[in-house]
């Protein structure tokens, strides 16, 4: 999926910046790097009509080599039916999951992610998919982001909502509830369908 130039250009320009910023000592530089990033911010606030100095503040939230961030994903099922959570925040389904935590494994990540969000216990069984937001998702997002798509089996726990979730169920392949597009979308639910069905599949990447 296509994102517009501004948000490309952007996106881009912040990594420059974030990046000369951790290791440039010169103070010339700095402040170059300093106007990349402001620069950068007003791009992006044009193109999503938003403040720039709100932009350039969560800018600063980040510091050190720019990288991007990760997202784990856990498809479990139950009877031919895949577990899904509703998200409070937009209303819409979603796999369970959400951003990678410091000092946890990325199989470790998605298995707490599903306690949290779900109630159910769960083991990572197969890395199913490493996926780029931006190639997959029709939502834009301010970060680069690479998503990475576990298949899990359910050992226990039962449904639960969570601060973050409003409702936990299981649907069927063809008939999915209305999802939220930012976290999962219905061609990644149908792939981990495919790896459930031909486990020898590998796991695939962009």
């Amino acid at each position: 999926m296509s994102e517009p130039a501004w948000l490309l250009m952007g996106r881009e320009l912040r990594a420059i910046a974030q990046t000369g910023l951790a290791f440039s000592q010169d103070p010339y530089d700095r402040g170059r790097y300093e106007r990349i990033r402001e620069l950068s911010a007003q791009l992006i606030a044009q193109g999503a009509n938003a403040d720039a100095a709100g932009v350039l503040d969560l800018m600063g939230l980040d510091a050190g080599y720019a990288t991007p961030k990760v997202d784990v994903r856990g498809a479990a099922f139950r009877d031919g039916r895949v577990l899904l959570v509703r998200e409070v925040s937009d209303g819409g389904w979603t796999l369970p999951g959400g951003w990678a935590d410091v000092n946890q494994t990325p199989a470790e990540c998605v298995v707490r992610e599903i306690e949290e969000e779900s109630g159910f216990q769960a083991r990572a069984v197969k890395l199913a998919a490493v996926h780029d937001y931006r190639t997959r998702h029709p939502q834009r997002h301010f970060d680069s982001i690479y998503k990475l798509f576990f298949l899990c089996e359910l050992t226990g726990g039962e449904a639960r909502p969570s601060e973050e979730t409003s409702a936990v169920d299981f649907f069927a392949r063809d008939a999915l509830p209305p999802l939220s597009l930012g976290r999962t979308t219905a061609a990644q639910i149908e792939l981990m369908y495919k790896h459930v069905e031909h486990p020898e599949l590998a796991a695939e990447f962009d």
